[in-house]
């Protein structure tokens, strides 16, 4: 785990539980169990969902990787706890729940 994502685990920690899984050279975000986004090269990616498109509507549109899916690039909000609790709220009730792993 580098400082970037000590640092991302930090700043979203008011919104509940953040866990900061490696996946294929990259970073998978989770709030609470639920995956909310991608860190990579040193930059945050959330998942679009009508509360992050409400209140990250500047935020740039990216593919973090080949194949993704477009992400919003979020690089300048981290100071402001009242928006990290009311975005990541506002996403964990939008996000879909995990799916359970198939029994081998």
């Amino acid at each position: 785990m580098n400082d970037f994502n000590e640092y991302v685990r930090e700043c979203l920690s008011p919104g509940g539980h953040i866990a900061i899984k490696p996946m294929m050279g990259g970073y998978l975000v989770y709030l609470n169990g639920k995956l909310i986004g991608d860190i990579g090269d040193k930059e945050l990616f959330l998942k679009r969902t009508p509360t992050s498109d409400r209140l990250l509507s500047d935020a740039e549109l990216r593919y973090p990787y080949e194949g993704s899916k477009t992400l919003m690039r979020v690089f300048d909000r981290f100071e402001d706890a009242g928006l990290i609790v009311e975005l990541l709220s506002g996403m964990y009730a939008e996000l879909p729940e995990r799916k359970p792993k198939k029994a081998k």
